[in-house]
């Protein structure tokens, strides 16, 4: 049986966060925003069922500006994007 280490972890999370940024990057291209003009935070959302990643996409001159952002949600364990949402 193989024992799980604390650098197993850290990579499980590193590819969880490519995997859903790599789904979110797809989702934003679809919606017409160019992933690598954006200013990009990504944070996780509390849960009951696993992670869900919320990755945001707001403008890169983002002062004195509103309007453009898109968030998409991404469920690791369906490995899918859960709803993209446009920002005000």
């Amino acid at each position: 049986m193989a024992t799980l280490t604390r650098e197993d972890s850290r990579n499980q999370l590193v590819a969880s966060v490519a995997r859903a940024l790599t789904l979110a990057n797809d989702a934003v291209t679809a919606e017409g925003t160019d992933p690598a003009d954006s200013l990009v935070t990504i944070s996780e959302e509390a849960a009951t069922t696993g992670r869900i990643w919320r990755i945001h996409y707001g403008p890169r001159d983002y002062i004195g500006r509103r309007g453009g952002d898109l968030i998409v949600l991404v469920d690791e364990d369906q490995d899918a994007v859960q709803r993209v949402i446009r920002g005000q």
